[in-house]
């Protein structure tokens, strides 16, 4: 093994990541509840609400996927969920009519404001300090 860490302590390094990450994540869900939103609709939400989309309103799924690290199908399933209850729209791309595009409504960002204080000190209490600026 190459480099400064040994493996077990590269080992012990992974685990303590996926320690913070399962934590962080069930506390997110406890503090979204109350919303109506899970994780992983807050954080379709959290990109949705960014527009930084090439056309700053609209991602299609697939950049929605790859952002939010969720398998297409998986999203595909949240957004559809997400639109039901009003706080995303669906259509279909003009450029590719194959694709499908997807816009946070107003209630999604007046959903997605209300949640974010509550999402963003969990991040605050949760994540260690600095500890990816390390890597």
């Amino acid at each position: 093994m190459t480099g400064d860490r040994d493996e077990r302590a590269l080992i012990a390094e992974w685990r303590e990541i996926l320690a913070v990450h399962a934590r962080t994540a069930c506390e997110i869900d406890r503090a979204l509840h109350r919303y109506g939103l899970g994780a992983s609709d807050f954080e379709v939400l959290d990109v949705l609400a960014g527009g930084d989309a090439e056309d700053g309103c609209t991602f299609r799924v697939q950049e929605l996927a790859d952002r939010v690290h969720l398998s297409q199908s998986a999203l595909s399933r949240l957004v559809a969920r997400l639109e039901k209850d009003g706080l995303v729209d669906r259509g279909i791309c003009s450029e590719d009519r194959r694709g499908v595009r997807v816009a946070i409504t107003e209630s999604g960002r007046a959903r997605y404001e209300e949640a974010r204080p509550s999402h963003r000190a969990v991040l605050e209490r949760m994540l260690p300090k600095g500890a990816l600026a390390a890597h």
